[in-house]
């Protein structure tokens, strides 16, 4: 007998993507979407954000975190269109690989005011409409910085570990109201941004050695995890971050009975 467990089932949930244009934002959006879930996706980049909803058979609303009035715009129509929104998941996220010493104003308040002060202000907004209702979950992306920084992107693992400690934050406020916030951490995932960084064979073979898995991950690999984040099946889970990421933050690995 065909059986469906209902236990991991997104069908029909309203679920919102932030920077869900390309890379893992679109891979989310997508897994969501196969599933039955209602997705709205948002990114800056329109052109590239309609082109991606309408693959993926999704609905379409261009807006930039950094923005307080479009995040309002964003969430507002949102609510008039679907009625409330279950799941948000806080994709969108940029960064700048600069020396700490290099780092100027403009650098700071780029990463700053996308990665952590965005997700902060959507998770605002469509929180207060969840607690009216009493219920829904909250993804947020977070990153392999969390548990050990690499060299010269100090900014972007600043906002990333501030965005896990938001996330157990709002889940020790909303976990009583039937809100839930937790975290998915990916490791080195190859996207249209990142491959060029991949392409050089001295990146392969580190990205290589230091997963234990021994391959680098793909935007697919996080659907898994952000769905179950999402579904009945994580109910009595929030305030985690769950590393997707091929064992790297499992430890250090050195040349010794290598086998």
């Amino acid at each position: 007998m065909n059986m469906t467990d209902s236990l991991f089932s997104v069908r029909e949930k309203v679920v919102l993507v932030s920077g869900g244009s390309r890379g893992i934002g679109r891979a989310i959006a997508e897994g969501f979407s196969d599933r039955g879930a209602k997705v709205i996706i948002s990114s800056r980049d329109a052109s590239v954000l309609h082109d991606a909803a309408k693959a993926i058979g999704a609905e379409a609303i261009a807006c930039d975190v950094a923005d307080k009035q479009a995040c309002e715009s964003l969430v507002d129509r949102v609510i008039e269109e679907h009625g409330q929104i279950d799941t948000l998941i806080n994709v969108a996220g940029v960064n700048r690989r600069k020396p700490a010493l290099e780092i100027n104003d403009d650098d700071y308040d780029f990463v700053m005011d996308i990665n952590l002060r965005g997700a902060f202000r959507l998770s605002q907004l469509v929180g207060k409409t969840m607690l009216e209702r009493g219920q829904g979950s909250q993804i947020n992306i977070a990153s392999l910085n969390n548990d050990r920084p690499l060299n010269h992107v100090a900014v972007y693992a600043m906002s990333k570990a501030g965005l896990v400690h938001m996330t157990r934050a709002l889940a020790l406020e909303w976990g009583g109201k039937g809100v839930r916030v937790n975290a998915l951490a990916p490791g080195f995932i190859l996207t249209d941004l990142t491959q060029e960084l991949w392409s050089s064979p001295v990146m392969q073979d580190w990205g290589l050695s230091v997963t234990p898995m021994r391959r680098l991950g793909t935007p697919e690999d996080m659907v898994g995890t952000a769905v179950f984040l999402a579904s009945e099946a994580s109910a009595f889970m929030t305030g985690q971050c769950l590393f997707v990421d091929g064992g790297c933050s499992a430890g250090m690995e050195w040349p010794i009975d290598r086998t």
